[in-house]
């Protein structure tokens, strides 16, 4: 089963550089260039330069963002501003948040993980081959993991929590940090070989599923089959972040869509054609009652919300009565009766053309994770119509994986991020 080890993770030395909150990141996948320039700012040590670092007008082959993450890396080694634990450890990890008006705390700890393709760690979604190879090019230059994929696991009992809460009872932090989304990170560390061994011992009875880094995950897998074509056999260990589904900090959020560069499109066309497919199509007066009726919407009724030329639309469809596209023949139940499968298939790709292949071009669908940036980027001109989505449920992300099947794209939004720079895993 699923093979997650302690390691002895490079950690940075604020003495040498700064203050943590100025060495830290959001993960590489969700950074704009205006976020980029700002860690930049930040520290001439921020973790940016490894784990995002700027692509530059004379970049080739021998000078570019992965060569310099590299010698960055190096050098940062080399003058102390990284310093290695002296022990492996697993490291508790827990974040204080606010989202949709309530507070959470989620806990989890860090580790590493046996990456050796899907069996023991199961994927949710699809993954895109250009994401895979800046990854990939990454993991060569720097032989380093600066942030961690995100794992769930599916323990009730809660003894591997109940483990790492024990052990670090009464002790002093590693660190307790604020980062700039107002996300608190405390973090701890467990060297006790008797709490270790249980830990991963009971870790060794689960699967685990990924919530986060299947592009990371995937490309640790095939760096580690590389590696060991080459006589290097213990390349394979990934970084990962691991939750227990249980946890009651534990939440998903929407990624909504958004589509754009469609030829003859109105709102009134594509209204119609939902109506025609089964769709009731209900006029809400603004926003706010768009997502009200959504979220209230029963959980056999799958509810989208349309926002184009102005206007909102709710729509609503019987799970029941969907339904089943040529895309989706073959997939099971509960593949076929998720919100996102339901947009792509029926919605994006039959009623507006933007299939697999529209989709790897990235001509036609944006994403989102607010609701109300994505009216905005309607109402600017950027797209013709956002289509918002209600959060997929972790159930149906356990039986889609169980069933060996994977998402669409940007299925789901686990919030909030695992920052990078906390710690990082040296590759062998």
């Amino acid at each position: 089963m699923a093979n997650i080890k302690a390691f002895s993770a490079w950690r940075y030395d604020c003495r040498a550089a700064s203050p943590l909150e100025n060495l830290i990141s959001q993960p590489y996948d969700i950074i704009d260039p205006a976020a980029q320039e700002a860690y930049y700012a930040a520290s001439p040590y921020n973790i940016i330069r490894l784990e995002w670092g700027k692509v530059l007008p004379n970049d080739d082959e021998n000078n570019n963002r992965y060569s310099r993450a590299a010698a960055d890396f190096a050098a940062w080694r080399a003058a102390g501003i990284l310093m290695r634990d002296a022990k492996p450890a697993l490291y508790p990890y827990v974040q204080e948040y606010t989202a949709q008006g309530q507070s959470y705390k989620r806990r989890g700890f860090l580790a590493t993980v046996k990456a050796a393709g899907y069996g023991d760690v199961l994927p949710h979604e699809n993954t895109l081959p250009s994401h895979k190879e800046d990854r990939y090019n990454l993991m060569l230059a720097c032989k380093a993991n600066f942030s961690p994929i995100f794992g769930l696991y599916n323990e009730e009992s809660r003894h591997i929590d109940k483990a790492l809460e024990q052990a670090t009872a009464g002790q002093t932090p590693l660190l307790d940090i604020t980062d700039e989304d107002g996300v608190r990170h405390i973090l701890w560390q467990v060297t006790e070989q008797a709490t270790i061994d249980k830990v991963e011992q009971a870790m060794a009875a689960q699967k685990v599923y990924i919530a986060d880094g299947h592009h990371r995950y995937e490309t640790a897998s095939a760096f580690a089959a590389d590696m060991a074509a080459h006589g290097k056999a213990n390349s394979d260990r990934l970084l990962i972040h691991l939750v227990n589904l249980y946890d009651p900090g534990l939440i998903v959020l929407p990624i909504h869509r958004l589509a754009k560069n469609l030829e003859d499109y109105s709102a009134a066309a594509l209204t119609q054609a939902l109506a025609d497919v089964g769709f009731a199509v209900l006029p809400q007066a603004d926003l706010a009652a768009l997502q009200e009726k959504m979220a209230a919407t029963p959980p056999d009724i799958a509810a989208f919300g349309l926002f184009s030329e102005g206007q909102c639309y709710l729509l609503l469809l019987d799970r029941d009565d969907t339904v089943i596209t040529d895309t989706q023949k073959g997939f099971s139940t509960a593949y076929q009766r998720l919100d996102v499968s339901i947009a792509q298939a029926l919605i994006l790709e039959a009623l507006c053309g933007i299939g697999q292949e529209q989709l790897a071009a990235g001509k036609h669908v944006g994403y989102c994770q607010k609701a109300e940036e994505a009216v905005a980027a309607v109402k600017n001109g950027e797209y013709q119509f956002a289509l918002l989505l209600n959060a997929t449920q972790v159930s149906e992300l356990l039986a889609v994986a169980a069933a060996g099947e994977k998402m669409p794209q940007k299925s789901t939004y686990f919030y909030p991020k695992v920052i990078a720079g906390l710690v990082i895993n040296e590759i062998e």
